[in-house]
């Protein structure tokens, strides 16, 4: 379970960078709400706990319990939606023990982990009616449950990363193509309907945020793009090295309230309007570093599992860094997704911190030297 590994290999860039970001997260959301700051650094303290002693087990071993690692993720959505906590028409959390927490997070470090060994398992036979298949419908449970709660854009977050993995994985280009013949006009399809006012694919006010972004000069959808055009002024207002932290400027956005979710969903604009553009180019190079420190592990794992976990990590934080900053500034529909590791959230950034343990730990048995070990 635990191997002996040489410190040398141990990744201390990647977690200086962590540690960095992080650090600046527990600054912002304190900015944004100082009784939260408290939480957000124990959320960190635990995190950086959690990875180191999940960088020290041999991932090869975690992965023998992927199926059961499935089996337990699949239980604990479902009891989301027995005893699952509301929260602004959401059925997300659940409470066990006092403790609150959001299972979808931690899901997709698990199906991350079991993909990495169903891929890893069907690597001759990927390409397969049969493989295929079997991979859709596995995919499809978690994501059914998740969209239920309702929550469309971690649906599309793990929907995404899905097909990030199996790319990665070897599918061929003449599948990916006949996908995309089929999808491009379905997608063209749900969009042509979700428009409609009596559609049913998905709710009322998921249909409004779509709507206030194709249609933001409608006094109807107002409200709905208030809370964007307010973080794009915000993020505008902060200019080259913003107005500090902690400022008390009775126009400032987030002092004033007229971002809310700032300290989670927004806490970019936080960012932008206290830390100017130099602190927002500061916060993305780093998510950048952390994305290409993944990547550059995935190069050297001993075998497919580490690679396609590298990757998929890499690819969450991408992904949710995309969405996030693309909703803050207007680029794509309201949609509360917390920017990796910067947003508040417990379970979010204690859920990314396993998913670098993981890295640490492809990392820390290179292929070469795993090779050496293996011959000796």
């Amino acid at each position: 379970m635990i191997r002996q590994y040489k410190l040398q290999d141990y990744n201390f860039r990647l977690i200086i960078v962590l540690m960095a970001l992080t650090s600046m997260g527990v600054l912002l959301v304190g900015s944004a709400d100082p009784s939260l700051q408290k939480k957000q650094f124990l959320g960190m303290v635990l995190g950086l706990i959690v990875m180191v002693i999940v960088s020290l087990i041999d991932f090869s071993w975690i992965l023998n319990f992927s199926w059961i690692m499935y089996g337990g993720n699949i239980l604990l959505l479902l009891l989301v939606k027995v005893m699952g906590t509301d929260a602004n028409g959401a059925q997300r959390w659940l409470s066990i023990g006092g403790f609150q927490f959001q299972p979808t997070e931690l899901a997709k470090i698990i199906l991350i982990l079991f993909f990495a060994k169903f891929f890893m398992d069907h690597e001759e036979d990927l390409n397969t009616l049969r493989t295929l298949v079997k991979a859709v419908v596995l995919i499809a449970i978690p994501l059914s449950l998740i969209l239920s709660q309702p929550d469309l854009k971690n649906t599309i977050t793990v929907a995404i990363l899905f097909c990030i993995m199996i790319y990665v994985a070897g599918l061929s280009y003449k599948i990916i193509g006949s996908i995309l013949l089929i999808a491009v006009p379905m997608a063209i399809v749900f969009l042509f309907i979700v428009v409609q006012p009596d559609q049913k694919l998905i709710k009322d006010y998921q249909r409004d945020r779509i709507m206030a972004f194709l249609n933001s000069e409608d006094d109807a959808y107002s409200d709905d793009v208030l809370q964007q055009e307010n973080s794009v002024t915000a993020i505008g207002s902060g200019q080259l090295t913003g107005k500090g932290l902690n400022n008390n400027e009775v126009a400032s956005a987030n002092k004033g309230n007229f971002v809310s979710e700032n300290q989670t969903d927004f806490i970019f604009s936080v960012a932008g309007e206290e830390l100017g553009f130099i602190g927002c180019t500061a916060i993305l190079l780093m998510l950048f570093l952390v994305i290409l420190e993944c990547i550059r592990v995935s190069l050297r794992a001993k075998d497919a599992s580490g690679k396609l976990i590298c990757c998929g990590v890499a690819s969450l934080v991408g992904i949710q860094t995309f969405i996030n900053i693309a909703v803050v500034t207007k680029i794509l529909p309201n949609t509360g997704t917390p920017l990796p590791f910067v947003s508040y959230g417990l379970t979010s950034i204690v859920s990314l911190y396993i998913g670098m343990g993981l890295v640490l730990n492809v990392g820390l048995q290179k292929y070469r030297t795993y090779r050496e070990v293996e011959k000796s």
